[in-house]
């Protein structure tokens, strides 16, 4: 009560005059003055509580080329109609893993609706079948063009027949719309695909994604032309013409249905020697080992899909693979697999410049960000003297600690320490401007130094295909070094900026593994194990169309993998390189004590389409679209121009009802701020404008107190 009369302009107040104002009592200004004090607090009180708020505003805005998609955790969201089950059915066998993945999306509204899930898939999966159930109907998926492919879908649709598509929207992320979803029932997706299983220092690594990490968006916003397939929150700009294809929304477990957003999995391994163990850095699993085949469960029936899954095993010491061939017949030709691991080799010490660059965009708020300091501190643990470095950050803008690279002494490094301690999560992802800014650095002026760049992010961009050509062109004589954070990393991205870098990657999931993983890489980075690699195989006078057709250098503990179509399981494989100091070393492969195995084709199909999409590339011209899409049909397995669609031929929605869409949303990646929240526009605004009365109110303190000043 005390605090009203400060609202109104007392000059305008009926029956106070000038000379009651020119000669107030002592109480009554004692009295105006406290009230001026507490209304001050009451003022620095809202701007604590309007600053958080502001905060996730601001971070959403500048994602959203100038529109507001981000909103807090108390929105007055809706819940959706749709709720989502998974089950990850995976068979690994040798160095390839085959999942069957199964979506079901249940109606529980009214009305006739249709799904569409924006999705991750790890980021060498190749998709190879569709299948739509409708209670007990099953229909198979076709591949086909994918503007074909989205025709056919809009047909069905429209004609209300059951219908499902399945479309790349980059190698690690998807698209699935289900058509015509009868009220109150289900309708299931499945899914196919395979992927390669990871391998390094004895240990094999398979990572299922179940989120994606919301993407920065680089550019100026441009006019959409195909609003009938928006999927997401952002507006495709100039940078990135389909932001608004990959950019799912992303929640809170909370605001979906407790049924919704969860997976059941199982994983059937056999590896093929006697397993010692199998352990997951995100998820506690039940495992039951019988000699070289084990079974795999998370605890619980369910896992949340809010991070990764990540299953790794080691065979019984002693027991390592060193070299292994599979061979595959399908439809008459023969495919090899070979994989064969260079020798241990400690080599010379090699005296470094090392460039750190993190991320310190607001993607990285959180848990991330804790895992980026650790990494790059523990990165400045390994620099010896002679070394020399720097560090950049960067957000919307690049910085670097010092203007030139620094000797690793302990002055520059306890200033690098201090530096990276205070690194906080804030502002976008302006990637392209701290590779240009670490590319264009001037050398430290000592000779003979190896030149390394550790690029720590999450890698949460919309326009990689840029940021590849710009690390492409821009490198040099530097290798490139990618290091992944968080629970749901980019993983295509931080595996090609490597490739295309000449290096290597490596991906923390959480701070009790930073030093594990990244001990690993920084003994690779030493020194390449084996540099000018040469493989031989038995090709009898054919050319040959092995995949990759160049493999890189091997660094330490990883292996060459390389498959090949049209040569049959007989004959040696031979496999050179040089070792560090120059000595040539070699081995050979009997081909005709290859093992059996399935997939081969397919991975090589999903080969050679990636190298001619990098041709393409590296020619600045565009893919050969119709070699493509003939390579892709031929082995049915999906590509950047074809897709899958499925649809059921009679129709089942009345032409009297209409049909509702509904964009499934992602969950918010575990360890991430509400700042990454991206709620669909149907929130309602309710926290900024709860922020933007508070500053009407604050204001309107200000003024009244100024008037009372004015009148005292």
């Amino acid at each position: 009560m005390m605090l009203l009369p400060l609202f109104a302009n007392p000059a305008a107040r009926a029956g106070y005059s000038a000379t009651r104002r020119l000669t107030p009592k002592w109480d009554t200004r004692k009295r105006l003055r406290f009230a001026e004090g507490v209304s001050l607090w009451l003022a620095v009180l809202m701007m604590l509580f309007v600053h958080p708020l502001y905060a996730e505003a601001n971070e959403g805005g500048e994602d959203g080329a100038g529109q507001l998609y981000l909103m807090n955790g108390q929105s007055a969201w809706r819940q959706p109609a749709l709720i989502l089950d998974s089950d990850f059915d995976v068979q690994v066998s040798g160095l390839l893993a085959q999942t069957r993945l199964t979506r079901a999306f249940k109606n529980t509204s009214d009305q006739w609706q249709e799904g569409v899930f924006v999705f991750p898939l790890p980021d060498k999966a190749t998709v190879y079948g569709l299948v739509m159930t409708v209670g007990e109907r099953r229909v198979v998926g076709r591949l086909e063009p994918k503007a074909q492919a989205r025709k056919t879908y809009e047909k069905a649709k429209a004609a209300g027949q059951h219908a499902a598509t399945v479309e790349q929207q980059r190698p690690n992320v998807f698209t699935s719309r289900v058509a015509n979803i009868p009220p109150g029932e289900t309708v299931q997706v499945e899914i196919r695909y395979q992927q390669p299983v990871s391998y390094r220092l004895g240990e094999f690594e398979l990572r299922l994604p179940t989120t994606l990490t919301p993407r920065y968006m680089p550019g100026e916003t441009v006019a959409d032309t195909q609003k009938n397939w928006h999927s997401g929150w952002a507006m495709p700009t100039d940078q990135v013409p389909d932001a608004n294809e990959i950019s799912p929304f992303t929640v809170r477990a909370n605001d979906v249905s407790p049924q919704s957003h969860r997976a059941t999995m199982t994983l059937e391994i056999e590896s093929g020697f006697p397993l010692a163990e199998v352990t997951s850095p995100s998820h506690r699993l039940h495992t039951n080992i019988d000699g070289t085949r084990v079974t795999v469960t998370p605890e619980g029936d369910q896992v949340l899909m809010n991070k990764d899954v990540v299953v790794r095993w080691r065979a019984v010491a002693g027991r390592e693979p060193t070299a292994a061939v599979f061979h595959q017949q399908w439809q008459g030709q023969d495919f090899l697999m070979a994989m064969v691991l260079p020798p241990e080799s400690t080599g010379p010490v090699l005296r470094r410049e090392l460039q750190f660059v993190i991320d310190t965009s607001g993607s990285m708020a959180g848990e991330s960000m804790v895992q980026a300091r650790d990494a790059l501190l523990r990165g400045l643990d390994t620099l010896r003297p002679g070394d020399y470095f720097n560090v950049i950050q960067f957000n919307s803008q690049a910085h670097t600690l010092f203007a030139q690279p620094v000797p690793a002494e302990r002055h520059y490094l306890a200033r690098a320490r201090h530096y990276v301690h205070n690194l906080q999560a804030e502002g976008g992802t302006e990637m392209a401007g701290a590779l240009s800014l670490a590319m264009s650095m001037n050398k430290a002026p000592v000779e003979a130094l190896v030149q390394q760049m550790v690029f720590i992010t999450d890698g949460a961009v919309g326009n990689e295909t840029a940021l590849f050509e710009k690390i492409r062109r821009g490198l040099n004589d530097r290798r490139l070094f990618t290091v992944g954070i968080g629970s749901a990393p980019n993983m295509h991205f931080l595996r090609e900026a490597a490739r295309w870098g000449r290096g290597e990657y490596t991906a923390i999931h959480n701070s009790g593994e930073v030093n594990q993983a990244l001990n690993k890489l920084f003994s690779a980075m030493e020194a390449p194990v084996m540099t000018d690699m040469n493989v031989r195989w038995p090709l009898h006078g054919a050319e040959s169309n092995a995949v990759p057709s160049k493999p890189g250098d091997l660094f330490r503990g990883r292996p060459l993998v390389q498959a090949i179509q049209g040569v049959p399981a007989a004959g040696e494989l031979e496999v050179s390189g040089k070792l560090p100091g120059g000595r040539r070393w070699s081995t050979r492969l009997n081909l005709s004590h290859a093992a059996t195995a399935t997939g081969l084709n397919r991975h090589w199909a999903r080969g050679r389409i990636d190298e001619l999409m990098d041709t393409a590339s590296l020619n600045g011209e565009s893919p050969n679209e119709s070699s493509i899409i003939k390579l892709s049909v031929a082995h049915q397995v999906m590509s950047p121009f074809t897709s899958f669609v499925a649809v059921e031929e009679q129709p089942v929605r009345p032409a009297t009802e209409n049909m509702e869409s509904e964009q499934l949303p992602t969950l918010l990646p575990a360890g991430s701020r509400s700042g990454m929240l991206r709620y669909p526009q149907t929130a309602t605004f309710w926290p900024l404008l709860s922020a933007l009365g508070l500053v009407g109110l604050m204001f309107a303190l200000a003024v009244a107190m100024l008037n009372r000043r004015a009148i005292a």
